[in-house]
């Protein structure tokens, strides 16, 4: 009787986060959602089928999610394997012909196919892309002294809305084509801004394996306009490897996405806590306070 009775309690519980979902469902009808994978949620196929999952249902209630994704540790796995030996400017890699080789295998075969498979998996329709596939993103170099290393100058959404239409599920490998047919690695997080710019898309939701962007106190902020967070990070509160992150975001915001938010990826369903909660995952950032 009592494990009948917790049953119950369980499903009513269920039952009321489907109904304090609906406003949202409601909200992001036909949204696109880009979303950057990295960090703990690709560590396990445990994480990255509930991942995968998040997806399936975002897709199945109306949103137009859209995968990027990173794979710095298994490239650098592979690196070691095959003996290529990397230099660092600054504490870049340099990427060379050799390298640039081996990051394309790793990206476009081994870590997009593993999520593709796992999207798959579980009753979604993805479809595996890297930034050179129908020039998605053409790119120009960075920095000469980093080498194969570009930064999206152009970006063409029209395969990823064909997909779109078609009820599939895009997942980009972060890398691109130069104007003379070079192949460029590009930053994960650069590539996931540069495509929800061109989208305009809703949301941009950067995964990482951190809580969020932290105030002077240590506490994750919830939400900042992008002038609080120019502030933060000329006073040194934003620092180290949320800087670049935090670069990401104002630029996606400024070139039209409506927010982006920094959340941790090792929280199950962050995704959808983010986006069908009250209670939201992580900050989020954008250009000014909400319906203005």
């Amino acid at each position: 009787m009592k494990k009948q009775m917790a049953m119950t309690t369980d499903w009513i519980a269920t039952a009321r986060t489907l109904s304090e979902a609906l406003p949202y469902l409601q909200r992001y009808d036909d949204a696109i959602v880009v979303i950057k994978l990295g960090g703990h949620a690709m560590g396990s196929e445990e994480a990255m089928d509930s991942f995968a999952r998040d997806v399936v249902l975002m897709r199945q209630v109306g949103l137009n999610p859209v995968v990027v994704h990173g794979g710095g540790p298994m490239i650098n796995e592979m690196l070691g394997k095959l003996g290529v030996k990397s230099e660092f400017v600054n504490g870049k890699r340099v990427t060379d012909q050799a390298t640039v080789d081996v990051v394309e295998m790793v990206l476009s075969g081994q870590v997009n196919k593993r999520i593709v498979q796992a999207i798959n998996r579980q009753g979604g329709r993805a479809v595996g892309l890297s930034g050179k596939d129908a020039n998605l993103m053409i790119c120009e170099q960075t920095d000469p002294a980093l080498g194969l290393v570009g930064t999206p100058s152009k970006v063409d959404p029209n395969v990823l809305l064909a997909l779109f239409e078609d009820d599939t599920i895009p997942v980009i490998a972060p890398l691109g084509a130069g104007e003379n047919g070079e192949t460029f690695n590009i930053n994960g997080d650069t590539a996931a801004g540069a495509i929800a710019a061109a989208l305009k898309a809703d949301r941009l939701l950067l995964l990482t394996d951190v809580s969020g962007v932290k105030n002077a106190e240590g506490e994750v902020v919830t939400e900042l306009m992008a002038a609080q967070v120019r502030e933060m990070t000329e006073s040194g509160v934003i620092a180290g490897g949320m800087i670049p992150k935090t670069q990401t975001a104002l630029d996606a915001v400024e070139a039209g996405v409506r927010a982006v938010v920094i959340l941790d990826g090792r929280l199950p369903n962050a995704c959808l806590l983010e986006l069908f909660t009250d209670h939201g995952a992580g900050s989020l950032i954008r250009m000014q306070p909400k319906g203005q």
